[in-house]
């Protein structure tokens, strides 16, 4: 299990909304996994994609007051991004399990590495979209605590 970092900057505080794309591919799968263990953690909680395809007003909205989005997609073709575009709700932090260097395939077959490589991304905020130079500014270059703030607490 990824260490929850700690820090000052109230980001382990926040209410985030973790939805995976849970794609029959291995990939999706492993969205599942690092979504439910993100939640144990206490990193926020999981909700159901296909709920909010449908349109559930409630989802919607507890996804629009959320401090934060969490969208995990398990391949390129980011069905879970989407369909939260398509409802409105814009993700905070998006993360690409293809991109982390896990190859999708039909094998169901999966690593406890691979789950935790999708939990520390998220731990440590790599689907943030970011001012490329914003670490820099504001704290010199470090990487500070690791919460995800990019060195600004």
């Amino acid at each position: 299990m990824a260490e929850a970092p700690s820090c000052s900057c109230g980001q382990n505080e926040k209410k985030r909304i973790i939805f995976p794309c849970a794609g029959q591919a291995n990939t999706g799968q492993l969205t599942n996994l690092a979504a439910i263990q993100l939640t144990e953690e206490g990193y926020g909680s999981i909700a159901c994609v296909a709920l909010l395809a449908i349109g559930s007003e409630n989802l919607v909205a507890n996804a629009m007051n959320a401090d934060e989005v969490v969208i995990l997609d398990g391949c390129p073709m980011l069905c879970a991004k989407k369909i939260a575009g398509a409802q409105g709700v814009a993700a905070g932090q998006h993360i690409v399990v293809t991109e982390l260097g896990i190859a999708k395939g039909t094998s169901k077959s999966y690593t406890d590495e691979d789950v935790e490589k999708i939990v520390s991304a998220c731990w440590k905020g790599e689907g943030r979209k970011e001012d490329p130079g914003r670490s820099e500014k504001k704290n010199g270059g470090k990487e500070g605590c690791g919460c995800g703030c990019n060195g600004t607490c």
